[in-house]
């Protein structure tokens, strides 16, 4: 099996990229394809999924979110289908969060996340994503934080001068009352 695939960007669709190693273009669905640039390299840490009917490769930009992937198809009733959009539209300490602290709203703003998945996803992750493991998947993307500030109104601008003064080892809701208290100054 393929651990990952380093080459050139060639083909960029709404679900999947083309990469050319050495003359053989792989077809690779990832969360976020326009993450890549075209004639570009990269590395992407991939997934094969075998099924009689599918084989499929699934591609991903760091080893943390290929196994935070890999825990969500885990998860009964969760395939890879429905968990790379997850990863797509949400961070991935987002989504270790909402799990930790069983927030179904936040899991279930996923497409064909319904209540039942989004339950069975916490009653099989729940704890098994602490302690050594939360450090895997640290980012230093404060993406959720900037969402957060802007759907308060406040200004990008504003927002980048004071994101680089919080920790990012706070919780998001520690993050944004450090981020207002900044910001209020």
């Amino acid at each position: 099996m393929y651990g990952y695939i380093k080459g050139i960007i060639k083909d960029i669709e709404s679900n999947y990229i083309i990469i050319d190693n050495h003359d053989i273009g792989y077809q690779i669905y990832v969360p976020n394809p326009y993450y890549y640039k075209i004639d570009e390299t990269y590395t992407i840490y991939t997934y094969n999924y075998i099924r009689e009917d599918e084989y499929s490769l699934y591609g991903f930009k760091s080893k943390e979110e290929l196994n935070l992937f890999l825990k969500l198809i885990s998860v009964k009733g969760l395939g890879p289908k429905m968990a790379l959009p997850m990863l797509a539209t949400g961070s991935i300490n987002g989504i270790i969060d909402a799990i930790d602290r069983e927030n179904i709203l936040y899991l279930k703003k996923f497409p064909k996340i319904g209540d039942k998945v989004a339950r069975q996803i916490i009653l099989d992750l729940k704890g098994k994503l602490n302690g050594s493991q939360i450090s895997l998947f640290e980012t230093s993307s404060n993406d959720e934080l900037t969402d957060a500030l802007v759907a308060l109104g406040y200004k990008q601008a504003d927002i980048k001068k004071i994101v680089k003064n919080i920790s990012p080892e706070l919780t998001i809701e520690n993050q944004i009352k450090e981020a207002l208290k900044l910001l209020l100054k």
